[in-house]
């Protein structure tokens, strides 16, 4: 499982109007490798099941954690529809570093499956 410490490595500097973020060598050795992420599930629609959420690195509902930036979260795509839930899973799929993305994301995992 590749730590949240890896995934938030990266710098940011802004030069109005663009952000422009710098990922460090570790996170760049990722780009197109399948790796397991666990964190936290927060879907980006109504429903029950999900094949497109957020991963979180901490609980979105837990009022002591600081919510992080986009670093601390991965675009999950799944091939098939996974439950909801609370708890922590762990998610497997080819992940994306993402430069520029229009939505401000960093990260993308694709064809991911939830595994124990």
């Amino acid at each position: 499982v590749v730590p949240w410490s890896v995934l938030t490595d990266v710098s940011v500097k802004f030069k109005k109007p663009l952000i422009i973020t710098t990922y460090s060598e570790a996170v760049k050795k990722l780009n197109g490798t399948t790796v397991k992420v666990q964190g936290y599930m927060t879907p980006l629609e109504p429903g029950t099941t999900h094949t497109h959420f957020l991963l979180l690195s901490v609980p979105p509902t837990c009022p002591f954690c600081v919510p992080g930036g986009a670093e601390s979260m991965v675009e999950v795509r799944t091939t098939a529809p996974v439950k909801f839930t609370l708890n922590a899973l762990v998610v497997q799929g080819r992940l994306q570093v993402l430069e520029q993305d229009p939505q401000g994301l960093y990260y993308r995992m694709t064809g991911a499956q939830v595994v124990k």
